[in-house]
């Protein structure tokens, strides 16, 4: 683990070279400010001793650019819309989207609850325990249902689950 001291410097140092990338592969600024909160906390929390200043800039890149495609490569980002540009623009959205939407919607709460948390917001199901105060057991039991139940009103194909 780092001093404060050298975080707070390699910050100062690589914060403009850490966004700059992260722009490049994400083209979105929360997704850069996201990426940028990680590379710097791996750095903070790494013990990995740097030869020079050029080891440790190359550590920073390459550390970004594995979270930028980590990111990019992710089931989350790849199977998702973001719920504002639902909001911003229903014209334009797919019947299939629209339908999917609708049938989450018409879930119990606390199925829509895990399924909101799991698919649109991207956490595990240790995490969704945790910020529910559920099982962990009982999260999956809830998604599991909640797939089951999306899959009947969406017209039982499998396609969505």
């Amino acid at each position: 683990m780092r001093s404060e001291q050298e975080v707070n410097r390699a910050v100062e140092q690589y914060s403009d070279m850490v966004r700059r990338l992260c722009m490049i592969h994400l083209k979105n600024y929360d997704d850069t400010e996201d990426i940028f909160q990680t590379v710097f906390l791996k750095y903070a929390l790494s013990s990995v001793p740097f030869e020079n200043e050029e080891h440790e800039k190359a550590w920073l890149i390459r550390v970004t650019v594995n979270a930028c495609k980590d990111l990019i490569k992710s089931f989350f980002r790849s199977r998702t819309v973001s719920l504002d540009e639902i909001i911003e623009q229903p014209s334009e959205m797919k019947e299939d989207d629209r339908g999917v939407l609708e049938a989450v919607l018409s879930l119990p709460r606390k199925y829509k609850d895990v399924v909101y948390l799991h698919y649109y917001e991207g956490y595990t199901a240790p995490e969704i325990s945790r910020i529910l105060g559920k099982n962990v057991n009982a999260i999956y039991t809830l998604l599991t249902r909640s797939k089951n139940l999306l899959r009947e009103k969406l017209g039982g194909d499998g396609s969505y689950g």
